[in-house]
């Protein structure tokens, strides 16, 4: 039973995009069928925080947060180097650059077939996925290739650490500087309720189940809720499309519009982490998890940061999810490069590259 729900979900992990696909089209078609009934849905809010959408988004967070080990950042000084790559681009370098290619491209290059509200409305959407670096799905990529996976956890550790204090002052001064009007009680709200909530419930549920069985009944544990992590994530996208669906039936070539600086950007930052971790000479099971988490989005929270902060309806949720969309395929991608050049890693300095 174990390995059949193994493999579903690697069925799961590996199509996600075309489950995505899927959804968004179910979305669309009964977004138009029955107006009436996501009306309804869009009213069952308080606070700006939507009920249906915040169970669904704990339904996605929580999952991920139980394999979070604080543990492991006792191993913190255990070869540096990958970790200061993983912050550095995570923190320092990719919430920038994505905001840059959100402006260059929704106010500069696409200018003439964008309203300026509506393109305000992308880039905000735009720098809430670059502000926020993977959690989960790090261990797949980590995993396909054959990285080392307690240095995995140690720099998802750290990131989600630092996540719960530095998310919300990021975000709010890139849409300053974007001049988005920042609801900061939104934010923070957004942030505690989907992060640092999620968080610590997940390390107590960790804590308490290996005190009760020990790594089995938290791989046990972990197993059972994951297919609902990913249900909640569909009906996520379809809810949502549910929504856009008017807006995408009217101008289709959005998603495309959407999708191109989201390719540059994650192209371009696995370049960059991957280069230098190839100059630096770290050792290639730390240097393609280091990459690829730079690369990767929580696209989870950026969805439901965008939803509190400009609604279900709003230009910012849509954008995030097309990085949803994109997300798999680029990813699967980006793991194929890194393993085509293991040998690179491999060869010793002034030798020809495999």
């Amino acid at each position: 039973m174990k390995a059949t729900k193994s493999a579903v979900m690697g069925i799961f992990e590996r199509w996600l995009s075309l489950w995505v696909g899927l959804c968004i089209l179910a979305g669309i078609a009964l977004g138009s069928i029955a107006p009436g009934v996501f009306s309804w849905l869009a009213a069952l809010e308080a606070a700006n925080v939507n009920f249906v959408v915040a169970a669904l988004i704990w339904l996605m967070i929580y999952p991920m947060m139980v394999q979070v080990d604080f543990a492991s950042l006792g191993r913190i000084g255990e070869r540096p180097k990958g970790l200061v790559i993983t912050l550095v681009v995570n923190w320092l370098v990719k919430p920038f650059t994505m905001a840059g290619l959100g402006v260059l491209f929704f106010e500069v290059l696409f200018a003439g077939w964008i309203p300026p509200h509506d393109a305000k409305s992308y880039i905000a959407g735009l720098i809430l996925l670059g502000a926020a670096p993977c959690t989960a799905m790090v261990f797949v990529w980590s995993h396909l290739t054959k990285g080392d996976a307690t240095y995995t956890l140690v720099q998802v550790s750290l990131n989600d650490l630092i996540m719960v204090f530095a998310y919300a002052p990021l975000v709010a001064l890139l849409l300053g500087v974007t001049e988005i009007t920042v609801p900061w009680q939104t934010l923070i709200l957004s942030v505690v309720v989907y992060v640092a909530v999620p968080l610590v419930a997940g390390a107590f549920t960790r804590r308490w189940l290996l005190g009760r069985g020990g790594a089995a009944a938290l791989a046990a544990f972990t197993a059972t809720v994951k297919p609902f992590s990913v249900m909640g994530l569909l009906a996520m996208v379809a809810l949502l499309f549910g929504f856009q669906g008017p807006t995408i039936l009217a101008r289709p070539a959005l998603i495309v519009l959407i999708a191109l600086p989201l390719l540059i950007q994650s192209y371009g930052i696995f370049a960059l982490a991957f280069l230098w971790a190839r100059a630096w000479r770290v050792p290639f099971a730390v240097a393609a998890p280091a990459a690829l988490i730079g690369t990767s989005n929580f696209f989870e929270l950026a969805v439901a940061v965008a939803i509190s902060l400009f609604g279900l309806d709003s230009g910012a949720a849509l954008a995030t999810v097309v990085g949803v969309l994109v997300e798999v395929p680029v990813m699967l991608s980006l793991v194929g490069i890194a393993n085509r050049s293991r040998g690179w890693f491999d060869a010793k300095p002034g030798a020809a590259v495999p």
